[in-house]
């Protein structure tokens, strides 16, 4: 039965609480508390069970891939809640920015020859398609352009011309795009779910899959950008070739899905991006 309270959560896993769970903003996909127990601060969060159930495989990946970067512990689930560690925020310095840079180089050194995961999970509330092709731009076009672009259409977010334009840039993929290896990427990564804690930087709310690492730092910039020192500690030098176009590809897939989930000044962030690459 899922929990509709933090207090019948925190009690069906044996836990106890020494004060009123506090509510905490940011909860896109469903509500968050922080709750103090004689253990110390910890997270309860409430949404769908298939969206924590995807979020927990999501930070065990992460765990496991030991990157230096902070995941949050997992201490407990229940369908419709996860209980993990809470990460207390802090101000984040320029070494703070290194850390994270370095973390997230070493996330995308883990790499498969399939794009994908073994299972979909969410990006947002949006279900994510992560079927496993050994073609990045098959992955791309198949799981990432061509999903949202119906989806828009289906919600009339966007007209059949676009839509045939999005067809375009997607089938156009092979004729600039290089293959390459599928690196471990976060998926979700906005500026939001990098959380700087007085532990070090952590990554929170994965959506994850193997896929091209620009996937990862295009959001990065879609919302916000990093520090510098995040990028000279990351590219160890420069940024790669046609790192612009590869940017405003990437960037695509995050714009079609806020545009199929909020609608109104995205559009215009979509025709942008797709007058900026190359069409069959």
């Amino acid at each position: 039965m899922t929990p509709s309270t933090p207090h019948e959560t925190l009690e069906a896993l044996g836990i106890r609480a020494t004060h009123s769970p506090e509510p905490l903003s940011g909860g896109d996909i469903g509500q968050v508390w922080q709750v103090v127990t004689p253990d110390g601060a910890i997270l309860v969060k409430h949404a769908g069970p298939a969206e924590l159930e995807a979020e927990a495989d999501g930070l065990r990946a992460l765990k496991e891939a030991d990157t230096g970067l902070v995941i949050p512990d997992i201490l407990g689930e229940l369908p419709g809640a996860l209980v993990m560690t809470w990460l207390p925020p802090a101000r984040p310095d320029r070494q703070a920015h290194e850390t994270f840079g370095r973390g997230l180089r070493a996330l995308h050194a883990h790499t498969n020859l399939e794009h994908g995961w073994y299972r979909n999970n969410f990006a947002g509330t949006t279900p994510q398609i992560n079927t496993r092709h050994g073609d990045g731009r098959v992955f791309q076009r198949e799981c990432r352009l061509m999903p949202l672009a119906a989806l828009c259409l289906q919600k009339k977010r966007i007209n059949h011309d676009l839509y045939e334009q999005l067809s375009n840039v997607a089938n156009a993929l092979e004729s600039w795009l290089p293959e390459a290896p599928a690196s471990l990427v976060h998926g979700d990564l906005w500026t939001g779910n990098v959380h700087f804690s007085t532990l070090g930087p952590a990554l929170i709310d994965p959506a994850i899959h193997r896929h091209y690492p620009e996937a990862d730092l295009a959001l990065l910039e879609l919302f916000g950008s990093p520090l510098d020192a995040f990028y000279e500690a990351y590219w160890d030098g420069n940024a790669p070739d046609d790192w612009p176009r590869r940017r405003t590809l990437f960037q695509l897939y995050p714009l079609l899905n806020h545009l199929y989930m909020f609608g109104g000044s995205y559009y215009q962030g979509v025709r942008t991006a797709v007058a900026q690459l190359p069409a069959s």
